[in-house]
């Protein structure tokens, strides 16, 4: 399949017209002006990536850009509070913040934590952190110039200095009542002070059979001996298409984990990229993934070491069923300066059928000499000799496979501190492995 650039002439093979959105995208060039204008018109001199690409060369998104979309989402809903409790697990002490169709709905949200700034990203317009660090740190791609031409809301949180958020914030996306396909552009700004810490949970649902599909942009800046945490629950619908970019600025002594736990959606790319901005940080990426039918996760991952004595881990796991395909690019640039950087990255992954693929490419990038770092992959399939060993005991072959597959994902979730989100990913895991067990 072959897209057409920026020249606004779309390719024709086969009497069909590709890149449907692309023409959308280039329609609403008048409405735009300043920097989403700008911001536009490098999109449209790019257009989408294509497998021609190499940061794409694995993930095809004709089934994305084919589609057409209504960029103004209808705003009339009837979630339920039915509905939301079927959601939540087990956080009545959380918080939370629900958006539905785009938009903020304070009523559905319930914010207790004191001394935090939490804004919808309009509300936030005017905030000195916003005009300090909005856009600060995304690089500038297809996707990210798509969103900020198109974003309209999301949050700006902002931690500061010293105050530590005891309750997780669980921040969710939700779609309902369109009338036809619907595009979103999402963007998150996350800035946690020196000294303070916090921890986000965000999902998405799409709740209709129209086709959903979102353009997520996250900034995260950690100051020194900051902590933040953002956990990624993906288990959406068939209809939902899922593009995720989030970038995280981390100063001295800082921690930055981002757990990705990819369940749902028919295709799902998350992108992450990590700049280390001074000494003693550490990084954290951990994914689990397990998929099935024709769903595609794509996980690209970056960690940018550019100061001495900083550390680095990436852990994902990987399950595929049926015709599923599985994407894993993990890169670790250490530039010349940074010594003693000690960089782990780590792909494991099973196959289940015949039909499920994966392509998995692991990258190291090292301009220092006194660094410890490693890097590696797995594809195989379960262990015959453990699953005689279980089925020996009396247990059914459909249980005694998933005991080895939690075990086998159980590590990526080692450093996941919120006791309800562990048991949901576990819940999660025995749903999609079609087992009735408690892990």
């Amino acid at each position: 399949m072959k897209f057409s650039g920026g020249s606004g002439n779309p390719k024709i093979q086969n009497n069909t017209i590709t890149m449907a959105l692309f023409e959308q995208i280039e329609q609403q060039k008048p409405l735009l002006s300043g920097e989403q204008y700008r911001a536009l018109e490098k999109f449209l001199q790019t257009g989408f990536p294509t497998k021609k690409d190499e940061e794409y060369k694995y993930t095809n998104l004709a089934e994305i850009v084919n589609k057409t979309y209504s960029f103004t989402p209808e705003a009339d809903h009837d979630i339920s509070q039915t509905q939301l409790d079927e959601l939540h697990f087990g956080e009545e002490n959380f918080d939370w913040v629900v958006f539905v169709n785009g938009k903020l709905q304070k009523k559905l949200s319930k914010i207790t934590a004191q001394g935090i700034v939490f804004r919808s990203l309009r509300e936030a317009a005017n905030e000195d952190a916003y005009k300090t660090y909005f856009d600060k740190i995304a690089l500038d791609n297809a996707f990210t110039n798509l969103n900020k031409a198109f974003a309209d809301e999301g949050f700006f949180l902002f931690v500061p200095k010293g105050t530590v958020v005891e309750k997780p914030i669980h921040v969710f996306y939700l779609s309902q009542k369109q009338s036809e396909n619907i595009f979103y552009n999402v963007r998150n700004l996350l800035i946690a002070e020196a000294g303070s810490k916090i921890e986000v949970v965000e999902s998405h649902h799409n709740y209709d059979q129209h086709y959903v599909f979102t353009n997520a942009v996250t900034e995260i800046f950690a100051s020194p001996n900051a902590r933040a945490d953002w956990h990624k629950l993906q288990n959406d619908s068939e209809k939902s298409y899922l593009v995720d970019h989030t970038f995280a600025r981390q100063e001295r002594d800082s921690i930055v984990t981002v757990n990705t736990f990819s369940f749902g959606g028919k295709l799902v790319r998350n992108n992450l990229d990590f700049i280390h901005n001074g000494e003693n940080i550490n990084s954290f990426m951990n994914g689990i993934t397990i998929i099935g039918g024709n769903q595609l996760v794509d996980h690209h991952t970056a960690v940018h070491h550019k100061f001495p004595n900083c550390e680095s881990y990436q852990n994902y796991k990987g399950i595929f069923k049926d015709k599923s395909h599985g994407v894993f690019n993990g890169k670790v640039y250490v530039d010349k300066i940074a010594q003693k950087t000690n960089a782990y990255q780590q792909n494991n992954n099973i196959l289940l059928d015949e039909g499920a693929s994966i392509d998995t490419k692991p990258q190291l990038e090292i301009f220092a000499d006194d660094v410890k770092c490693s890097h590696g992959c797995t594809v195989g399939q379960l262990n015959e000799e453990a699953m005689f060993y279980l089925r020996a005991r009396g247990i059914s072959k459909k249980e005694a496979q998933a005991l080895l597959l939690y075990a086998f994902a159980n590590n990526a979730m080692q450093n996941i501190d919120i006791e309800e989100l562990r048991s949901k990913v576990s819940e999660l895991l025995a749903e999609k492995l079609d087992v009735d067990l408690v892990f």
